[in-house]
């Protein structure tokens, strides 16, 4: 899959994306013995040859994890304001990579990370439909007519959302609180948040733990493994593209 140069140059360990950009428009990168020097340039880092002031660029190893988000960290590699990101959980990972889709600020849970540009750009294609399944609280009984809603699809400002499964619902009297299980498809942001909060239903707590094939089992919140090559394949067997 072809990318921006600059970021296979960062890819690659060599400079910041910036410092990539300024390299590219100096003229010190060429693909294929072409100087490129326009920085929506793309290229393919494992078919094309890429070379930085005549030193052929070499691209990293492909590196697959899975890590449990905590609640209050940002999926980002880096704050301007200095809050909590996934880089305070990940920092003894040598390569440089990046998350796959997003968990917002509140949201806990399965999150996968990779420096396959290409696995990357599959899974977050929509053609790819890849499963996504999220364990909400909700702090007040839930009726069937909503959950009938979220199996039909919901009304957003953005459109109406793709059918959702709806695996479970459970109310526990002694918390107040229903617990759902709810799969869904989509990438949009802060999608089960907002099919919530069209019902005025306040999300209490929102987990992913389920992604693909992926789950959270044997990994604690915090903590993160590396993905079994198999594990790897039934990812690729989900792109469409």
């Amino acid at each position: 899959m072809k990318e921006r140069l600059q970021k296979l140059i960062s890819a690659a360990g060599i400079v910041s994306r910036r410092k990539a950009e300024e390299w590219i428009a100096e003229g010190r990168v060429r693909v294929n013995g072409k100087v490129v020097n326009e920085l929506g340039s793309k290229a393919d880092g494992r078919r094309d040859k890429i070379t930085v002031d005549g030193k052929p660029l070499v691209m990293p190893e492909p590196v697959y994890y899975l890590f449990n988000k905590p609640k209050g960290v940002l999926t980002t590699l880096a704050d301007p304001q200095q809050r909590r990101t996934i880089m305070d959980y990940l920092g003894r990972i040598r390569e440089r990579i990046y998350p796959v889709g997003r968990l917002d600020l509140n949201t806990e849970g399965l999150l996968l990370l990779t420096n396959d540009g290409t696995l990357t750009h599959g899974l977050e294609h929509p053609s790819s439909e890849v499963e996504k399944e999220y364990e909400i609280r909700i702090k007040a009984p839930v009726g069937e007519r909503i959950l009938q809603a979220f199996r039909d699809g919901v009304a957003l400002a953005d459109g109406m959302t793709a059918p959702a499964t709806v695996e479970a619902a459970e109310w526990d009297a002694k918390t107040g609180t229903t617990t759902i299980y709810l799969t869904i498809h989509e990438g949009r942001n802060r999608q089960i948040r907002r099919m919530c909060e069209h019902f005025g239903l306040r999300v209490h707590n929102l987990k992913r733990v389920r992604y693909a094939g992926l789950t959270l089992q044997g990994v604690k919140r915090g903590s993160y493994r590396k993905l079994t090559p198999t594990e790897v394949e039934e990812l690729y067997a989900c792109i469409r593209t």
